[in-house]
């Protein structure tokens, strides 16, 4: 009996022992995801490189080039083919322009009013578009690349029997023909 007694107070000392020791907690933290960092890629801008004054006029068209007025008309007096000196400026921006613009070809048309015959003014518009020709060429656009032609008064600027629309109509126009 003794020996019961010895088990019994053994086993009533662990329980006792193992009930009263508390029970550490484990803290366990939560797993923490490794932080990732949205980057943002920097796409390199290719930038568009810029078009220089000859690319932009030799991607348009003949037409839209003669609608963008590079060449500005000049204005005559009554029954007169001579250069004014208030046109000198003007042809000479025009021999400007074609200088730099060397593969340009133009058409230099002589215009005039609706007074005088057909033929009168056929004439007279020939007499004013070579006059701004051989202006242009003075300045130094080759001469080859100006043709001339009259239309006279076939192909007014503008319909009136006034002196503003005669004067409008008294004039050589430069048309672009080849670039």
């Amino acid at each position: 009996m003794k020996k019961r007694l010895f088990v019994i107070l053994i086993s009533f000392m662990l329980i006792v022992f193992f009930s009263t020791c508390k029970k550490k907690e484990v803290k366990t933290e939560p797993v923490k995801e490794p932080v990732v960092e949205k980057v943002e890629e920097v796409t390199p801008k290719v930038e568009k490189p810029v078009l220089t004054e000859e690319e932009i006029f030799q991607k348009k068209t003949l037409e839209e080039a003669n609608k963008e007025g590079y060449l500005k008309m000049v204005h005559f007096d009554f029954d007169k083919y001579y250069i004014k000196d208030d046109m000198k400026p003007i042809l000479h921006a025009n021999a400007e322009w074609l200088l730099k613009h060397s593969g340009v070809e133009i058409l230099v048309e002589g215009h005039c009013d609706e007074r005088g015959t057909i033929e009168y003014n056929i004439a007279l518009g020939e007499k004013r578009a070579s006059a701004a020709k051989n202006y242009l060429t003075s300045l130094g656009v080759p001469e080859a690349r100006l043709k001339i032609i009259s239309y006279g008064k076939s192909k007014p600027l503008v319909r009136g029997v006034d002196e503003e629309t005669y004067y409008q109509n008294r004039r050589s126009e430069f048309t672009i023909t080849k670039k």
